[in-house]
């Protein structure tokens, strides 16, 4: 590597780490908060929810890398260009290929992280994640009943209570409805609580004091116990496992075991379905070397029209490659359109544009269809301006 290959690189690393750490920080944040609400009543909430945000690193990792890379390369090119670096390099002889082949190189150290992220890292993490959120959301319970909570540990038990110490042990004003063996309903309330969990950690007794009890006898008929003090067992009950094994759903698999299983005819999912997949999966991986074709034409053209047209107009075209794959893997998966042409059509229009845009760039360094265009639609709204106003005087 030469002196101007290790510069640029350098300068490319930083603003890459920082846009992808920000905004992974950001996505976990908001799926986070998204968790812990959903995840309200579970009596270990906050260790799921760790586990869970782990699981979702891989694939919140494969949805940044793209917009940060790209995102990097246009504002470190762009800043180059501010400060007359390109322009020297390019008189002293350096070509735009050349000025790109360091980036070129690190997308395809990136594409080598994409495939592992995408190939087998999520995959494995997705059935994870699914797993840990299986648990929590059948967790049961674990004697613990915090306050304002309705706690439905399993369809014949409901509790909450209004108040509740630190250790969720001492209640006040407590409401249980329990269904018994028999299948008679049974309400208590009272106004304080205590809980102690059974030396087999199997059940938790209750202490209630100053309440009542409605229950229905065999005939049918209610009667209503009023108590001082009275003891009450509930059944602990432990967590719910995913009872499946990985595979069951085709983004659980790997791209190796994509490609048996749609090499061969004993899979139980679609072959178009499995080929959908594994195709979404390549073009998103190998997007990443298309995108310094397209962001280091777009980050010089940013000293002639202002950086945010072209970091919006390629931010744009990469989130529309990105859905339009999604969309090709849809109509895979309903048999409607063969998987190679679904997402072989975005990926091959997408690297279009890119190659379009970088050897445009190449014979005048700074112009591109893009900003070319963003002249005109700029030009034409300058046209508008004044007739509008003109209108406006004459009225």
């Amino acid at each position: 590597m030469s002196l101007i290959d290790r510069y640029l690189l350098r300068l490319a690393f930083w603003p890459m780490v920082g846009a992808t750490g920000v905004t992974l920080i950001a996505l976990l944040l908001e799926r986070t908060l998204r968790l812990l609400d959903m995840l309200a009543a579970s009596s270990d909430r906050f260790g799921f929810v760790a586990q869970l945000a782990v699981n979702l690193v891989p694939h919140y990792v494969g949805l940044t890398l793209p917009a940060a890379f790209f995102l990097a390369l246009v504002v470190v090119v762009n800043r180059m260009n501010q400060s007359s670096e390109v322009d020297a390099l390019l008189a002293a002889g350096v070509s735009l290929t050349r000025l790109a082949a360091p980036y070129l190189c690190l997308a395809a150290a990136l594409t080598a992280v994409s495939l592992l992220v995408f190939g087998f890292l999520q995959p494995y993490s997705r059935y994870a994640y699914r797993a840990v959120l299986h648990t929590a959301q059948n967790a049961g319970w674990n004697g613990l009943v915090p306050a304002e909570t309705i706690l439905i540990p399993s369809k014949d038990l409901t509790v909450t209570t209004d108040a509740a110490d630190p250790a969720g042990q001492r209640l006040e004003r407590i409401f249980i409805r329990r269904i018994d063996e028999k299948g008679r309903e049974e309400v208590t309330t009272a106004s304080m609580a205590e809980i102690r969990r059974t030396a087999d950690n199997a059940n938790v007794r209750l202490e209630l004091q100053n309440g009542q009890q409605l229950r229905f006898n065999a005939e049918g008929h209610p009667q209503v116990l009023r108590f001082d003090s009275f003891t009450m067992q509930l059944p602990m009950t432990g967590p719910a496992k995913l009872l499946r094994a990985r595979g069951g759903d085709e983004r659980e698999l790997t791209l190796f075991e994509l490609w048996n299983q749609a090499s061969s005819n004993r899979s139980t999912l679609p072959k178009e379905t499995l080929k959908g997949e594994l195709y979404g999966r390549l073009a998103r991986a190998f997007g990443l070397m298309l995108l310094p074709l397209l962001a280091v034409p777009l980050g010089m053209a940013a000293k002639r029209s202002g950086r945010a047209p072209g970091a919006i107009v390629g931010g744009i075209l990469l989130l529309a490659f990105h859905h339009l794959v999604q969309l090709g893997q849809g109509l895979a998966e309903t048999g409607r359109v063969p998987a190679s042409l679904a997402v072989g059509a975005p990926f091959l229009g997408f690297a279009a544009i890119c190659f379009l845009v970088f050897f445009t760039s190449r014979k005048r360094p700074g112009e591109t269809p893009i900003g070319l265009a963003m002249e005109h639609i700029s030009a034409v709204m300058a046209r508008m301006r004044p007739r509008k106003a003109a209108t406006g005087a004459a009225a």
